[in-house]
């Protein structure tokens, strides 16, 4: 009985153990100037050190595989932000914010093929947008939670001014990616901050 109770774990453990150098040997290629679609799976085993049958195994095909790279990668960027507290106000925000440019950073290849991918395959697009679903929901709760306790505009709409800091957001931050070296990250953080506090989360009622 005690094998069959340990047999899980260690089934669990090799997943984790064989998607993380999947996972890795696909960011080195893509590091190394790659497409997506450039990387075959044959590729991409080689890389890894496993058998074709054990990455069949784990992933349907090349699509899958991305699919899964990208929820891994936008769970640590959401539990970065799920990790302020309102309450903690605007410096604890830029903390967030220069923390989710930083991993942007650690990740820039991957984030371009997720996004790149996403635009012609539906079923990444699908994974790429659940995220930011459930990140722009967790915003609008806090706004009405927010409202409830009159710390911000009670004329503030939660629902549209989720979708605009949450998706206009996202939009921001992809394109200060493209175009910055890293450079101005901190002023980024700050000024997107700084609208996120003061436009949603700390208005003054009639906009003073």
């Amino acid at each position: 009985m005690a094998s069959v109770t340990r047999r899980p774990a260690k089934s669990a453990e090799r997943r984790e153990a064989v998607e993380a150098r999947v996972f890795a040997a696909v960011e080195k290629l893509l590091g190394e100037g790659l497409s997506y679609t450039e990387i075959s799976v044959q590729r991409i085993i080689t890389e890894a050190g496993v058998a074709r049958s054990t990455f069949y195994g784990y992933f349907h095909d090349k699509s899958d595989l991305l699919q899964r790279l990208a929820t891994t990668l936008r769970e640590s960027f959401f539990l970065s932000a799920a990790s302020w507290d309102p309450a903690e106000g605007l410096p604890g925000l830029v903390r967030v914010f220069e923390e989710i440019l930083r991993r942007h950073r650690e990740h820039l290849p991957l984030l371009a093929a997720i996004t790149e991918t996403a635009a012609y395959d539906p079923a990444v697009r699908s994974f790429y947008n659940a995220d930011l679903d459930a990140f722009e929901a967790r915003v609008t709760q806090d706004l009405r939670e927010l409202q409830a306790q009159g710390s911000t505009d009670p004329a503030i709409d939660p629902v549209a001014t989720g979708r605009v800091v949450v998706w206009g957001g996202e939009q921001a931050i992809a394109h200060h990616m493209s175009t910055d070296d890293g450079s101005g990250d901190a002023a980024f953080a700050a000024q997107m901050a700084a609208l996120w506090w003061y436009g949603a989360y700390h208005r003054l009622p009639g906009g003073e």
